[in-house]
């Protein structure tokens, strides 16, 4: 029988009937967050605390266990729960966290169709059950780069967890086209959390999984925690899904940080609390693309390190108790907490602000809150291409096979299986050992069968197949009617197609390092101080971070590099890039808006080289070389061709010959493999060089002696047409591609001539590749601005989106200003009850209207919802927010934001007006003849906090780029060699586009890059993400929602425990 009720001289009994390791921790016995709240629960002078222990819950039996009012007791290792709940059907305490309910959380299966009951969102799930080990289903499908159950697919990346709660093996497998692999989360054991395997493709059969959707968030995992239905405190946590490496304290704590709750999101707690009957309560939140779902629930849970929340815990736990056993008492909270009567009044900490740490000092009361990068990807391997006419029944074969058997389709071959089979094929085909030219019938002949040995070689080239390194095309060319094989009339079939090969321009090791340290010196410079800079903004949801990348995979994978530099990370570059950059293709890809205008300027480029007249300016501004014509090219061009020429075949017959060395090895030992094998996905991996290749004499990477032949042969080809007598000037560049990459990275093979040839080709390349996109700064302009068109637009969206909101924040702020402060008494009720949320299904899986954005892009306008919760958080400033976007691209796009930038004073619509960019910056713009690998361009925005809101100079823009790894290889500086042994360059540090003391307020800025950007209105609406194919499936009007809007410190996402 339980004692009488809430007597006033006596105390209400609490019984603790749980595990002793959920309340002490070692010999600290008030260490454990419990024991906190415990012994604040006993200061009130109403309770009485009995620990049950564990001698008492596992060997007595029920009805000599201790009597208690009220009763905590959960689940752990070793606890017998229905012992428990016989307990409480006998003496029926008041439960903070019903019993019963408890089973349902050893069960993910129970867990979700529960939380899909009560309407609270949960990714896209299915469910394998299977009732012995590696029992066969037959609607359960996996294929290379999805799973599908029911019907129901998941594309990689998705997330394979075991069905049983106790379990915490969660896998996270990745596509192919991302270079494959499975992540494995667990426990943390030590400093981590999870471990990467890249060679682990197919998923596992032992038991019973359910599958779901991967969800980006940005590398953030929010943990919840209630206490009551009305209390929900939310931390961020750096997630294990990116580099498994836990974060922790001095204290060895794992590292979080508290952030608010949106109310939809506080709803979503409130649900929890009741679906489950769980008062006190932890579980997983998931934040993607504006919405919020919950992944995972894990029964009681306390906040670990945070006093602020054992002081709201044990005041609504107070409350609770005294509306169970004792409804007539008050349990109005005290003006002063009782553990705090005697605590010192801390002094306020002064606020500081540092310098930007870049271009010097800014005022005190300027603030940083945008930084945009737009960057080019790192260094390469030549971009190269195989096109062959291709007769071999076997190729035309896998063609029909992979188009539908269509004999006048073409067909696009880049899935490891396809690329296995063209392999298979071709290795059938290509002869065991190589004639000489003379003993062929025809010179021909001996030309397809070297190009089928070149494809043989890329194919093998890599250890397995990554469709972002190469990719072929099957186009037929020519067809035959044959009778059918039923007999039953005729049918076309292919009798010759055109084979497309196209491989290379994959990021080297140097490449990697590059973007690598790139990241890095953004983190240490480019942001303002505060501690530990940029990570401390990251880490307390203050640091709004979206990165973006082209399709090209060296892009992508100088994105991931860059951003595991820039947010401290270690580990595979897989992960963080599926976790972090966001493809957007659309918006840093392709040409085609400026074709017609790039084949005239190159067209225009042509004539001014083989002409011997010097070219005209026509606008008469002759005291600015940068106007002219052609400017940047060598006065002498024309007869620098032949030489060009001469050189590129010197090279040519020496690598010939390092081919013809190799053939005899291969000879002698029987065998014409690729030799050694080379594993692309773990030089992936590398920044440093592989010596054991360099030390065999062999070329650096994966390109053998045959595919670095095939890449100087086809540039002496093409250079010089010799039956037209002509030189193709488009080619320059190839050729000066090809000499820098083989003097930095095959150095060691001693080219004879390669010194000589880099340096008429650089001479020839610096002046034609600037020209290429537009002959003079008008036709610049206008390339430019079709080029990076949606680019522009983006940059003046994420501009204002951050005026914006910084407006809107300093409007609240003197908003509360105004008001008279609240009494403590009043604010220590409020921090810590929420009010009850109105029912509202359509908002439980939804941003309510209200929260989008005008800008249908850009979601920024909610991440305002997304923030550290300033009460909870040991931070200086808490309304400080930086907005960060990293837009990584190719030449083509530096070149024309660069274009643009500098020369928008020219447009007509902007006559009179000054460039946005200095006299002296445009002179350096001139004399920078090449914006090379990881050259980059960064507009910083300020706020003036002491401006009123309505001046133009309330925010300032900062414009600063780099020309990137633009050193020579034969540059013989001392730092310049060290790199060089490395087969790296390093990155010169930004420059100034503005004078000193200018101030470009964003007001002018807009005005003058508008003319040339899409308008807002002009992107597309936010459309249903897709299956995942390459690197990211989302489509460009999505992109922005990819990454969480306020993402956790230095890491990824995770969608388990």
């Amino acid at each position: 029988m339980a004692p009488e009720e809430g007597g006033l001289g006596r105390k209400i009994t609490i019984g603790v009937c749980v595990m002793e390791k959920k309340v002490k921790c070692g010999s600290e016995v008030f260490s454990a967050p419990m024991a906190q709240i415990l012994e604040r629960l006993e200061a009130f002078g109403e309770f009485e605390i009995i620990c049950f222990g564990d001698k008492v819950i596992v060997e007595d039996s029920i009805e000599s266990w201790p009597l208690c009012d009220c009763l905590i007791a959960f689940y752990s290792s070793g606890y017998p729960l229905e012992k428990a709940e016989a307990y409480a059907a006998l003496r029926k305490p008041f439960l903070v966290n019903e019993l019963e309910q408890q089973h349902l959380l050893h069960d993910r299966r129970k867990v979700y169709e529960r939380l899909e009951m009560f309407g609270i969102p949960v990714p896209r799930y299915a469910l394998v059950n299977r009732e012995v080990p590696c029992q066969e289903l037959d609607y359960f499908v996996e294929e290379d780069d999805f799973v599908e159950v029911h019907g129901m697919r998941f594309w990689k990346p998705f997330v394979e967890k075991p069905v049983d709660g106790d379990d915490h093996s969660i896998m996270i497998y990745y596509p192919s086209s991302a270079g494959g692999g499975m992540k494995e989360l667990f426990r943390k054991i030590g400093n981590r959390s999870s471990e990467f395997h890249p060679e682990v493709r197919r998923v596992r059969r032992e038991g019973s999984y359910i599958y779901e959707e991967f969800m980006p968030t940005g590398g953030t995992d929010v943990k919840v925690y209630t206490v009551g239905s009305e209390y929900a405190h939310a931390e961020a946590r750096k997630s294990p899904v990116v580099d498994g490496v836990v974060m922790r304290n001095p204290d060895g704590k794992e590292v979080r940080y508290p952030v608010l709750l949106t109310p939809t999101e506080k709803q979503m707690a409130r649900e929890v609390c009741i679906a489950f009957r769980q008062a006190v309560c932890g579980f997983d939140l998931l934040r993607c693309e504006g919405r919020s779902y919950v992944c995972d629930v894990n029964g009681w849970s306390f906040v670990k390190n945070s006093h602020k929340y054992y002081d709201d815990a044990a005041c609504v736990l107070r409350k609770m108790f005294l509306d169970a056993k004792a409804p007539h008492l008050s349990s109005t909270i005290p003006p002063i907490l009782p553990w705090k009567v005697n605590e010192p009044i801390q002094p306020c900490e002064g606020l500081t602000r540092q310098g930007s740490g870049i271009i010097g000092t800014f005022g005190q009361s300027e603030e940083l809150r945008c930084v945009i990068a737009v960057i080019r990807h790192g260094d390469r391997t030549p971009k190269q291409k195989v096109k062959l006419k291709v007769t071999e029944e076997r190729l035309l074969n896998l063609m029909l096979k992979y188009n539908g058997g269509r004999p006048r389709s073409e067909t696009k071959l880049k899935s490891a299986v396809q690329l296995q089979d063209l392999l298979d094929a071709t290795r059938m085909l290509v002869p065991r050992t190589r004639t000489g030219r003379e003993s062929d019938s025809e010179a021909e002949d001996f030309e397809h069968a070297e190009k089928l040995r070149q494809v043989k070689a890329v194919l093998e080239e890599g250890g397995h197949f990554s469709g972002i390194y190469r990719k072929v095309q099957l186009k037929p060319l020519k067809w035959v009617k044959v009778q059918r094989s039923n007999g039953e009339g005729e049918e076309e079939r292919p009798i010759e197609a055109l084979m497309v090969l196209k491989y290379g321009g994959v990021l080297t090791h140097a490449g990697r390092k590059q973007a690598e340290e790139l990241g890095r010196y953004f983190r240490n410079n480019m942001y303002p101080g505060e501690g530990t800079g940029l990570l401390r903004l990251h880490s307390t949801y203050r640091h709004d971070l979206k990165i973006y990348s082209s399709d090209e995979g060296r892009v992508q994978m100088s994105a991931a590099a860059f951003a595991k530099g820039l947010l401290d990370l270690e580990g595979p570059l897989t992960p963080i890039l599926v976790s972090l950059v966001s493809k957007d293709s659309s918006m840093l890809d392709g040409l085609d808006n400026a074709s017609i205008e790039m084949e005239a300027a190159k067209a225009r480029l042509n004539e001014i080289i083989t002409s011997s007249v010097k070219p005209e300016n026509g606008n008469g501004l002759s005291e600015f070389p940068w106007m002219v014509d052609g400017a940047g090219l060598p006065s002498n061009a024309f007869q620098l061709l032949p030489k060009l020429v001469q050189l590129t075949k010197k090279v040519t017959e020496q690598v010939k010959l390092l081919v013809m060395d190799e053939d005899e090895k291969l000879s002698s030992t029987g065998s014409y493999d690729v030799i050694p094998p080379y594993d692309q996905a773990k030089a992936l991996g590398k920044t440093i060089i592989d010596v054991d290749r360099i030390a065999a004499g062999l070329p650096c990477g994966s390109e053998g002696f045959l595919l670095m032949f095939a890449r100087w042969r086809k540039l002496e080809r093409d250079l010089y047409i010799e039956r037209k007598e002509r030189y193709d000037i488009t080619q320059i560049p190839d050729v000066y591609d090809s000499c820098k990459y083989d003097l930095l990275h095959n150095a060691h093979l001693n080219l004879e001539g390669l010194d000589e040839l880099f340096k008429i080709a650089q001479l020839l390349a610096d002046g034609v590749i600037p020209n290429e996109y537009g002959i003079n700064p008008m036709q610049k302009l206008k390339i430019g601005s079709k080029i990076a068109r949606r680019l522009l637009g983006k940059l003046l969206i994420d501009l204002r989106n951050t005026r914006e909101e910084a407006i809107g924040v300093a409007e609240l702020k003197n908003n509360q200003d105004e008001h008279t402060k609240p009494t403590k008494a009043a604010k220590d009720d409020t921090d810590y009850q929420l009010k009850p949320q109105t029912k509202n299904d359509d908002g439980r899986r939804s941003s309510t209207t209200s929260e989008k954005s005008m800008d249908q892009d850009d979601d920024d306008d909610k991440e305002t919802k997304y923030r550290l919760d300033p009460k909870y958080a040991n931070v200086r400033t808490p309304e400080r927010h930086v907005r960060t976007r990293l837009y990584f691209t190719s030449e083509s796009h530096i070149h024309s934001l660069m274009n643009v930038i500098r020369y928008c004073n020219l447009d007509e619509s902007l006559q009179g007006e000054d460039s946005l960019v200095c006299h002296s910056a445009l002179e350096r713009l001139y004399n920078t003849k090449e914006l090379d690998y990881m050259s980059y361009i960064v507009l910083r925005m300020f706020e003036n906090t002491e401006v009123p809101l309505e001046d133009p100079k309330r925010f300032r823009i900062e414009m600063t780029f780099s020309r990137g790894a633009d050193l020579s290889p034969l540059e013989n500086d001392s730092q310049a060699a060290s790199l060089h042994q490395e087969h790296t360059l390093p990155i010169m540090g930004p420059e100034r586009l503005q004078e000193v003391g200018s101030y470009l307020t964003l007001e002018t800025m807009e005005m003058m890059l508008r003319p040339f950007a899409m308008p807002a209105e002009d992107f597309p609406p936010p459309s249903t993400p897709q299956g995942f194919s390459g690197y990211f499936s989302k489509s460009a009007a999505v992109l922005e929602r990819l990454v969480n809007l306020w993402p956790f410190h230095k890491h990824g996402h995770a969608n388990g425990k």
